[in-house]
């Protein structure tokens, strides 16, 4: 049987439905790319104004490039336990612009917009479901939520907060979306992101040919040999991205540069495959070339320990008391914050946000018939959650 606070939360929360389409509209409808101090800025304030409405603490860590960190606390008064974290990022991978071209709308049961999946709704989630906790003082422990800027390329300024929050954190739920499928994400893989030079010398292709050395010709023998690193079986990919180089056509290029995005399961394949690729960089096939190697951000892999199965077995056994009984833990090859908590022993779920589907693209979408359920869920999990974070 329900207890009184599982009553109170879970029924206030299917009365809000509507309230939180509204705020998700409000949110979307902010071009918020992870470049875009200023937007990302924005929608922070939006989330504030929330807070401040339903009585919950909250303040800023600023960041002079990125967008600033947002914490809120509802606090468990005489408390000195361990929060729970609720996590997620509010930029996006569009450019300014894009909510003129496509703003919030709703077909059927379905919305659309930039981000509307990734992963605005999941944060409309969590703020709602912690204003259900300081609505009726219900919370088991004290629950905190951090709201970041630039997931998307990496976390380079969120990191550090993601981590240090992690590690104060007796539990961790990430709201990035829900799969199509319904399920939560129990493993991620890792993710390293780099670019690549190669140097040339620059000549008349048609006069002086052979005074000239191809940086572009190097750059293929070099991208041909990264891409043989890929590991079906283990779960390495490698893949150059983005290329670029040359002066003009009728001139030897004098420089080159690639884009590399390497994934991996096991963290020991990290080293590895990364010296692999120091070494393909440093070596040149054609005379008279060199190349530098630059990381540009990186994810860890969110690999489910004992106490992350634990929480992972609790928020199903929620969902299914609200309905959702087919739940289940799915791995998946993208990269997100959660593996940066789980990697400093906090026990930690993924994809916990309501459903949505085609991320980073035009047809993105969030099934608007989620939004309460997994609320639901997530707020029973955090009423039933007793895991203490992994020493």
């Amino acid at each position: 049987m329900p207890t009184n606070a599982e009553t109170e939360i879970t029924e206030w929360l299917a009365s809000q439905k509507d309230a939180m389409v509204t705020l998700l509209r409000e949110v979307v409808d902010i071009d918020s790319g992870s470049y875009d101090k200023a937007g990302v800025d924005v929608v922070g304030t939006r989330f504030e104004k929330h807070f401040a409405d339903h009585g919950i603490s909250a303040w800023r860590e600023q960041h002079d490039t990125f967008g600033d960190a947002i914490h809120a606390l509802v606090a468990k008064p005489g408390s000195n336990e361990k929060p729970i974290l609720l996590m997620g990022h509010r930029d996006t991978v569009f450019p300014k612009g894009e909510v003129a071209r496509r703003p919030f709308s709703i077909e059927g049961n379905r919305a659309h917009g930039p981000g509307v999946a990734d992963m605005k709704a999941g944060l409309v989630m969590n703020v709602f479901v912690a204003a259900a906790f300081q609505r009726f003082g219900s919370a088991p422990c004290p629950i905190k939520l951090l709201i970041t800027s630039d997931e998307e390329i990496a976390s380079p300024s969120s990191r550090p907060v993601i981590e240090r929050e992690g590690r104060a954190a007796r539990a961790v739920y990430n709201s990035e979306p829900g799969r199509p499928s319904g399920n939560v994400v129990t493993g991620r893989k890792g993710g390293v992101f780099m670019r690549f030079e190669v140097f040339g010398k620059a000549a008349h292709s048609g006069t002086s040919f052979f005074d000239g050395v191809s940086a572009i010709g190097e750059m293929a023998h070099k991208i041909v040999r990264i891409h043989a690193l890929t590991n079906a079986d283990k779960g390495i990919t490698l893949n150059v991205g983005l290329v670029a180089g040359g002066q003009s056509v009728n001139t030897t290029a004098p420089h080159a540069e690639g884009q590399i995005d390497l994934r991996y399961v096991d963290p020991a394949d990290r080293a590895a495959t990364l010296a692999a690729i120091e070494d393909i960089i440093a070596t040149p096939t054609v005379s008279g070339t060199s190349a530098k190697l630059h990381i540009n951000g990186e994810f860890l892999p969110l690999v489910q320990s004992e106490g992350s199965k634990h929480i992972y077995d609790g928020y199903r056994a929620a969902a299914k008391d609200v309905g959702l009984p087919n739940v289940a833990g799915e791995f998946t090859g993208g990269c997100a914050d959660s593996g940066f908590t789980a990697a400093v022993g906090a026990p930690t779920i993924c994809a916990v946000g309501p459903v949505g589907g085609n991320a980073h693209t035009p047809q993105e979408y969030l099934d608007l018939d989620s939004f309460v359920p997994r609320a639901q869920a997530l707020a029973l999990a955090i009423l039933r959650t007793r895991v203490e974070a992994a020493g």
